[in-house]
């Protein structure tokens, strides 16, 4: 049976012709996404899901991976019995067996002013990485979640289950813009935990450009959740091309300040970034958050299945 509705393929899946072009469909054709179907989001420790799906559950059921015995009760399953057990022991044991659920896997963008800036833009690498680790969950049959924080809220796009709902992902994220004016990644943090009542992978992508970054971390790493933090920054905010007297404006706030961009300033620069980030990891470290520093310049395949790999955020 194939799948009519408009943009997608035979079982589901988006047509890569029809894709929203901001997303670029040349990245997510038929072979990359294939490549993404083998993947999944990491989950260290099981939990409890809503519908039937690939996962770990805390619960007891009936699948096809043993787990442990209990004593027979009046009443149980006979089926579950396991009459080998019984022919050593002369005692009725019940097979217990994992149960396998979905989870909800949670991918948080940052479209406050900053991130659209950059080249390349921060935000367009931010929209890609968050439809790809999305399209791996939906393939996992996870429900996934899509928020967009901006100022001081994050807005959430239904959730959404299953490989063929990919081109709905990807058009929700393309009509995607960065917000103008100042941002509250904390607030906005907080307002999408207070809405999490089912744990799984977490992934917030930002160049954490906010006072209260880390603020914003420890309210996402309080939902219990598989926290892992993609820091994009563009390669002139790594390696700024800047030479002479400059006025440097604040993309959010307006607020400017007047800099000699010469060698001694462009190395206290790179020291105070390289402490920056140093911090940033120190302090996930300490709430169990993976922190994934990332160029808006890495290819999409090199994040997904070389460095979030590396970080154990995919396998």
């Amino acid at each position: 049976m194939t799948d009519s509705r408009p943009g997608t393929l035979p079982g589901g899946r988006a047509r890569p012709d029809l894709l929203p072009s901001a997303i670029d469909p040349t990245v997510f054709d038929e072979a990359f996404l294939r490549q993404l179907e083998r993947l999944t989001l990491v989950m260290r420790k099981a939990v409890q899901g809503g519908t039937k799906g690939v996962r770990r559950s805390p619960k007891r059921g009936q699948s096809v991976e043993f787990t442990d015995y209990r004593d027979y009760a009046l009443g149980d399953d006979l089926r579950s019995l396991d009459w080998n057990v019984y022919a050593r022991l002369e005692k009725l044991f019940i097979k217990l067996f994992v149960e396998e659920e979905d989870v909800t896997v949670h991918v948080l963008l940052d479209a406050s002013a900053s991130m659209g800036h950059g080249a390349p833009d921060k935000l367009l690498f931010g929209k890609r990485a968050a439809a790809a680790l999305a399209y791996v969950g939906l393939a996992s049959y996870d429900r996934v979640s899509i928020a967009i924080l901006q100022g001081r809220v994050a807005r959430r796009f239904p959730a959404v289950r299953g490989s063929g709902r990919v081109f709905q992902v990807l058009a929700d994220l393309s009509a995607v813009r960065a917000a103008p004016g100042p941002s509250d990644l904390a607030a906005a943090a907080r307002h999408y935990a207070s809405q999490v009542t089912q744990r799984g992978p977490l992934i917030f992508i930002s160049d954490l450009f906010d006072p209260n970054a880390e603020r914003a971390i420890s309210e996402l790493a309080g939902t219990r959740s598989e926290v892992s933090v993609l820091h994009t920054l563009s390669p002139d905010e790594i390696e700024p091309q800047l030479e002479g007297d400059l006025r440097l404006v604040d993309g959010e706030t307006g607020a400017s300040v007047d800099v000699t961009a010469d060698l001694v300033a462009l190395d206290a620069y790179r020291i105070r970034l390289a402490t920056w980030q140093a911090d940033l990891e120190s302090h996930c470290w300490k709430r169990r958050v993976a922190y994934v520093p990332v160029p808006s310049t890495l290819p999409l395949a090199d994040l997904v299945f070389a460095e979030l790999r590396r970080r154990r955020v995919v396998a």
